[in-house]
């Protein structure tokens, strides 16, 4: 059914899950969520769907069935959000912070693992200058939130 695609949509999955739980515990702690993370989220799943889209889309898959996956991920990972809100609401600090640096080591393992070596396989160097870019933009971000 997936395919070699079966690595990547499992990344993408751990990835969103550790993501979602984050921004449920983000909501939990402040009542908001930080425009950095949700820029940072936003930015590192746009290249992802796309680079499994098209690894779907060269192994035959019709768009209607693609885009039906993903719309079941992005679900699942809106319940999972609604999760890391409601379930963590008693969890100590200590748990707080592994689970937030299990959300960060599942980013790392995404972008090395399979972001990467595509990006770079595809866009040769330029995708390191995109990266930069990218991260650019992010500490931007950061520093324009927590500037006002």
């Amino acid at each position: 059914m997936l395919g070699h695609n079966i690595p990547m949509v499992l990344a993408i999955i751990l990835d969103g899950i550790a993501e979602s739980i984050v921004i449920g515990l983000g909501i939990l702690e402040g009542g908001t969520i930080s425009l950095a993370m949700l820029s940072a989220v936003f930015i590192s799943n746009l290249p992802e769907s796309i680079a499994g889209s098209s690894g779907m889309k060269s192994d035959g898959w019709k768009k209607s069935k693609f885009f039906l996956l993903w719309l079941f991920i992005a679900l699942l990972l809106a319940v999972i959000t609604i999760g890391g809100f409601s379930l963590f609401t008693t969890t100590s600090e200590k748990w707080l912070s592994f689970i937030q640096a299990f959300a960060g080591g599942a980013i790392l393992m995404m972008l090395a693992n399979s972001m990467i070596p595509e990006a770079y396989e595809h866009g040769g160097k330029h995708a390191g200058v995109a990266t930069i870019l990218g991260f650019s933009l992010s500490v931007f971000i950061i520093r324009f939130e927590y500037s006002h």
